[in-house]
């Protein structure tokens, strides 16, 4: 068969398959060859894809080393965390920890003295669309205060291309939209914490980074805020706030990141951490003794009073199995001991230098 045919593979990013160009001097070429001719170089495609295309990202946030001088003045020192997708993360820590300056150097916003931070794989600047990935609240100051709220969210939206439909969805996600035509220098600090967030949502990212977004939000907007940011992560995105109001968090995160002097304290599950600092967990079962008995067989420390028993240094699942194995019914089942502001205290306490 005469003439030539040739598939040329275009440029293509980590999350597009390429586009094969097919191009030929012959017209009359059956369907069903080059058909199989497609089938066979996107099969050789695959054979031969570069390794950093067809690696999966295992962490949606990586930070390695990191470190930040300014000055004489050490902000943050060789700090190494991974956070997982899907899930919320706590970033705790003093104020003048270093925690918003960690969140810049994730950002691009500050470049790191040394350590490297990626972004699903790759330095936030180098992410192809971040606008579309990322949604970022550093502070709740950053807006003209001459213009509405939507008027804010449309500039916004119109620098990454997207319509102007997407301002008011978001506007109803954070319960602004009767708001919306009011100038922001009218607007509290909840209501600019509220507009911040839906800058952030304006792209539908994966990933939410929220530097003390409680600030200023009455109790009914912290719970509102704990749920809308359960309900983002439960559709398998990520959530990285920073407090240091502990209690905000407590009933939020799923892991905390606890850093003081800009070094890393601990990194933990919740309820790992408050079982390792010191926590229990009570029971109530119709076979107290019973139940004692096989704990103290496994090394938990228990004791029975008020119709309960209490299991030091061990957490709800390890109990819960233990009871289950042994054919203990249970009526209650609760982590008790350390709040998670004492647990802070005794691992900021200390200087965490080296």
């Amino acid at each position: 068969m005469n003439g030539s045919m040739t598939f040329r593979r275009n440029a293509s990013s980590l999350n597009q398959m390429p586009t094969l160009q097919y191009e030929s001097n012959r017209s009359d070429l059956p369907r069903r060859y080059v058909h199989h001719l497609v089938e066979e170089a996107v099969a050789d495609y695959t054979r031969n894809v570069p390794a950093s295309e067809s690696e999966h990202v295992s962490f949606v946030v990586q930070s390695n080393s990191l470190s930040k001088r300014y000055g004489e003045v050490l902000a943050v020192d060789d700090l190494s965390f991974n956070i997982e997708s899907g899930t919320i993360t706590g970033f705790l820590g003093p104020n003048g920890a270093g925690k918003s300056t960690t969140l810049r150097m994730l950002l691009g916003l500050a470049k790191p003295t040394s350590g490297h931070a990626t972004l699903f794989g790759k330095p936030y600047d180098q992410l192809e669309t971040p606008a579309l990935r990322v949604g970022a609240v550093l502070e709740a100051t950053d807006f003209h205060p001459g213009r509405s709220g939507r008027d804010h969210l449309r500039m916004l939206s119109r620098a990454v291309g997207l319509p102007d439909a997407r301002v008011d969805e978001v506007l109803s996600l954070v319960e602004l939209q009767d708001a919306a035509k009011r100038r922001v220098k009218g607007y509290s600090l909840g209501m600019r914490q509220r507009l911040g967030l839906a800058a952030a949502l304006l792209g539908d990212p994966d990933l939410l980074v929220l530097d003390e977004p409680a600030n200023g939000l009455d109790p009914e907007g912290v719970r509102w805020l704990r749920d809308f940011l359960r309900d983002f992560a439960s559709g398998g995105r990520t959530v990285l706030v920073s407090s240091h109001v502990l209690a905000e968090v407590a009933q939020t995160v799923d892991q905390v990141l606890i850093i003081n002097h800009g070094r890393l304290v601990t990194e933990s599950t919740l309820e790992n951490l408050t079982a390792r600092v010191g926590g229990a967990v009570r029971v109530r079962s119709s076979h107290l003794q019973q139940l004692a008995e096989a704990l103290e067989r496994e090394g938990i420390l228990t004791t029975i009073s008020d119709e309960a028993l209490v299991a030091q240094g061990t957490t709800r699942e390890r109990v819960g199995d233990i009871a289950f194995a042994t054919g203990v019914p249970i009526y209650e089942l609760v982590t008790e001991g350390s709040s998670l502001e004492e647990i802070f205290l005794d691992l900021t306490s200390e200087e965490a230098r080296p």
